[in-house]
């Protein structure tokens, strides 16, 4: 029951409390580029849970049965890096086969997952809280999904309310980009309401 509860609260902190594009600030270029349509953000938001979950779970692998056992440590970075290359690899892949249409509509936001500094963080943080508290393998994939969840749900509010935004009557000088950011930043501001649950 104790398992439980604390997987429940992992992913509570990283989908609403301690969300990696409105607490963070992880993603943003993805966040701001790829939520101009439901789809697509939906699209993207699904590529990012499978690589952040997967990412987790060979990361945590890699560093406590390679890297530590061997005192290597300080290759984490490189190891971490090559790990998500690999993954975004096999996402575009299945991708470009399954829903060509999808594939294209992602366009360059998909290889740069690969860079995603969201995808990188998860890892790293899965690291760092894996040496300070010692976190299991089913926290740390918890961790990495909830992430991706989290980072899902930031791209499909932002889309829904562009989508809005786009037949609002918005002053010429805020139309796209600028109104955009304005967007972004009430939104965060919103999800800073969360922070008294944990």
């Amino acid at each position: 029951m104790a398992e439980i509860h604390a997987v429940l609260k992992i992913v509570i902190a990283v989908v609403l409390v301690n969300n990696f594009v409105f607490f963070r600030f992880l993603g943003l270029c993805p966040y701001i580029g790829v939520s101009k349509d439901s789809t697509s953000a939906l699209g993207m938001g699904m590529a990012v849970i499978f690589v952040m979950t997967m990412t987790a779970a060979v990361t945590w692998i890699i560093y406590n049965y390679v890297l530590v056992p061997f005192h290597i440590e300080y290759l984490h970075l490189i190891a971490f890096i090559l790990t998500i290359a690999s993954l975004v690899q096999l996402v575009e892949m299945i991708l470009q086969k399954s829903s060509p249409a999808l594939y294209d509509a992602l366009g360059i936001y998909l290889p740069l997952i690969t860079t995603n500094c969201v995808v990188l963080g998860v890892a790293i943080l899965n690291k760092d809280t894996l040496f300070s508290e010692k976190l299991s393998f089913i926290k740390c994939v918890v961790q990495g999904g909830g992430a991706g969840v989290g980072f899902t749900l930031a791209m499909i509010l932002m889309a829904g309310i562009r989508e809005r935004l786009d037949i609002a009557d918005v002053p010429k000088c805020f139309k796209g980009v600028p109104i955009a950011f304005i967007a972004a930043g009430l939104l965060a501001i919103a999800f800073l309401g969360f922070a008294g649950i944990l």
